[in-house]
């Protein structure tokens, strides 16, 4: 399995938001960091055929972004993603299931699987509105697994969870990097520290870094904070 990325670039207006961008991931969790307005979620959002790149490809084995096939294999958690309040959180799950185009009995199984995995058990008939944020955040990441999906995109993805909640998902998404691409964008570096196979940053549009990790090369955030000052070398 693998994403290749060759040379994306996109502009709004006067912005280069993403500056020719080339990667080939395989298999893994890939941290991806950088500060605001760094190019991270536009990068994100071309990946997952959300918008178009003005010039460059991206392909997951051979399926170009946006196919029915490539987003059939595909899991997206957007910093804001959208819901319907007066959705109860299974009734949610399943309206994700059939956009999806999941046969509506697996659809079923896998969205009460996911409820109790993300402790949502107990609240799967209640309706969105009533959620807590951190409860709305584990929906938003239960329908991002809905579809058992190759490539899983998360775009600040434990914001508004507890310690507890985002050590669990640490390690579920640990798990889920061992048999597919997990790209994790996020400000919490302790979410990717342990987990992520590579650490990608990000600076003005351009990938300034790459590289494994590991506690003996020292401290994560000071280094990240090197990169996005420009001190730091491309890897």
């Amino acid at each position: 399995m693998r994403l290749a990325i060759d040379r994306v670039s996109k502009q709004y207006k006067n912005k280069i938001a993403v500056d020719r961008i080339s990667l080939k991931l395989e298999k893994g969790v890939y941290g991806l960091l950088g500060e605001n307005g760094a190019g991270k979620t536009t990068l994100m959002r071309m990946i997952c055929g959300v918008v178009r790149p003005d010039s460059g490809t991206i392909s997951l084995d051979e399926m170009d972004a946006g196919q029915e096939a490539y987003r059939a294999v595909l899991g997206y958690l957007p910093q804001e993603f959208g819901y319907y309040p007066e959705f109860e959180g299974e009734e949610f799950l399943l309206y994700m299931g059939a956009l999806k185009g999941m046969p509506k009995a697996e659809a079923r199984r896998r969205a009460k699987e996911l409820l109790e995995l993300l402790g949502l058990k107990d609240v799967g008939r209640r309706k969105i509105k009533t959620f807590s944020g951190g409860m709305r955040q584990r929906l938003g990441i239960a329908q991002a697994l809905l579809n058992r999906p190759k490539l899983l995109v998360l775009d600040e993805p434990t914001k508004g969870l507890d310690p507890k909640e985002r050590a669990h998902f640490r390690k579920l998404v640990g798990d889920l990097g061992k048999d597919g691409i997990v790209i994790l964008s996020t400000h919490i570096l302790s979410d990717v520290e342990h987990i992520a196979h590579e650490i990608l940053i990000m600076r003005e549009g351009r990938m300034s870094y790459r590289g494994k990790w590991a506690e003996e090369f020292g401290d994560l955030e000071a280094f990240c904070l090197r990169q996005f000052e420009g001190e730091g070398t491309d890897g």
